[in-house]
């Protein structure tokens, strides 16, 4: 019966170390990664309820017409603000129209807001506010970004604290996904 030696033992040992060590240092790599993916998710969803209680009869304050939708600010980078446009129909969060407000957490944060203007085919980022509204009967989505002016599309980029990126996409179709930003990293 043949041992190991005391070499093979610590070249083992060595071999083990190493793997273990690149295994770990991904994992938290992954694991940030879902992380974002699953805020934009989260986000996404956020949206979708907006759409959904637009579209429904969802009551708010005794009013059964009131469009719904989502509000944006980058001044506001860890909340984002669900709301009834109710108070003052004119498409945009007022106060009074607060549905609910919605806190990013763990370091994450909306790092920039993005549109393709309805008269323009070229995307614009830095923008400040966007708000979407979705008003029955219809699931199209009325996107105004700093105030008044409309777009065809909005995209919020989400940030992770190492600096990783996720968006998610809402078309003035109604459409709402989560989108790849791996060109801005």
């Amino acid at each position: 019966m043949r041992a190991f030696t005391l070499i093979e033992m610590l070249v083992v040992a060595g071999i083990v170390t190493v793997v273990s060590g690149i295994m770990l240092a991904n994992y938290a790599n992954f694991g940030g990664a879902i992380t974002l993916r699953n805020l934009a998710y989260d986000v996404a969803l956020s949206l979708r309820e907006a759409q959904t209680f637009g579209i429904s009869v969802r009551q708010f304050e005794g009013q059964f017409t009131s469009g719904y939708g989502m509000h944006i600010q980058r001044s506001s980078p860890t909340t984002y603000i669900l709301f009834a446009d109710a108070v003052t129909p004119n498409k945009r969060y007022d106060a009074g129209e607060l549905v609910d407000s919605i806190s990013i957490g763990r370091g994450f944060f909306i790092s920039d807001l993005c549109v393709i203007p309805a008269s323009a085919s070229t995307e614009t980022c830095g923008i400040d506010r966007i708000d979407v509204v979705f008003e029955r009967p219809e699931p199209d989505a009325r996107i105004l970004y700093n105030e008044t002016a409309t777009a065809q599309s909005a995209r919020i980029i989400l940030e992770s604290p190492r600096g990783d990126k996720a968006g998610v996409l809402v078309e003035a179709s109604g459409q709402i996904s989560v989108v790849n930003t791996a060109s801005e990293q």
